[in-house]
């Protein structure tokens, strides 16, 4: 395979590229969403749930352009998408009010809990208010696959959970797996990443937030495969040593499975730039290893 470009795990040959020029030059009226969307429809590029995966072509588009592979028409359009923003252009969501009571008690005196997935709800708001006032690391706008949750006892919210697309690269997580470069680059879509998990500071109730995780590890997975149309084989989570020991995860039997290196995707090089995190991992199915390990 003649590979001049790769971009997020896709390969551009040279008869790609010269495909594109070519659907350019005869589509002159067409703006850069447009040839998008029609080189999706073209190489039949489909999520699992069938929408086009047309905001990762307009990336790969753009890139090509930076590289000076191929020639985008001028920009028509200002994206609205606060997300095209830079960081500190974007405005923080908003606190919601709530009532901070302390509720202290046994679990079993707040059960039963109730979970709600909120993305794209009416509650999502109140989720990333709730992210951005209370998690040490505030919030911040997931892309990809994702999903957020409110967890609520007593027609309260007391927590909130939110998960999205795994990194590519993880090399504890990979090693555990076990699974090779294509397999990886193939069945990456069916691991889900905790990026954040939040149980508010006045709730104090033993043995919650494991609780809370075991309800997860069975819910989330007919939640993904209904949002998008493939289920989830596993997940897994970072957690900073230096502020958690991560018990809440342990008691709900997820595996302790290495440290990362401290460097970034785009690190250049070998010294750490970023906080060492551990990586706990949590096998939906007995068979995960054989599931994810198959490449098509």
């Amino acid at each position: 395979m003649d590979a001049v470009f790769r971009y997020r795990g896709r390969i551009i040959t040279q008869s790609d590229l010269s495909f594109i020029r070519q659907w350019i030059a005869e589509h002159p009226q067409a703006s850069r969403r447009a040839l998008s969307e029609q080189m999706c429809e073209q190489w039949n590029w489909r999520q699992a749930n069938g929408a086009l995966c047309a905001m990762v072509c307009r990336g790969l588009m753009l890139a090509l352009h930076r590289a000076g592979q191929i020639e985008l028409p001028p920009v028509r359009r200002v994206n609205p998408n606060p997300l095209a923003k830079g960081k500190e252009q974007r405005s923080k969501p908003p606190w919601p009010l709530l009532d901070e009571t302390p509720l202290v008690g046994k679990l079993s005196e707040i059960r039963p809990l109730s979970f709600h997935q909120v993305r794209r709800g009416a509650r999502e708001r109140i989720f990333n208010g709730l992210i951005e006032r209370y998690h040490y690391l505030g919030y911040t706008q997931p892309v990809g696959e994702h999903l957020k949750y409110l967890v609520y006892s007593q027609q309260r919210p007391i927590g909130a959970l939110a998960w999205s697309s795994a990194p590519r690269h993880l090399g504890p997580r990979d090693r555990f797996i076990g699974w090779s470069t294509e397999a990886r680059r193939c069945n990456i879509r069916y691991l889900a990443y905790n990026t954040r998990f939040l149980i508010l500071p006045f709730v104090r109730v033993e043995h919650l937030a494991s609780h809370i995780l075991g309800c997860m590890a069975r819910l989330l997975p007919g939640e993904w495969q209904r949002m998008y149309g493939h289920p989830l084989y596993y997940l897994e989570t970072f957690v900073d040593p230096e502020r958690f020991r991560g018990t809440c995860y342990r008691a709900a039997n997820w595996k302790v499975l290495g440290r990362t290196t401290g460097r970034g995707k785009d690190s250049q090089s070998s010294k750490p730039n970023r906080s060492i995190k551990e990586v706990l991992g949590y096998p939906l199915t007995a068979r995960f290893r054989e599931l994810l390990e198959h490449s098509p």
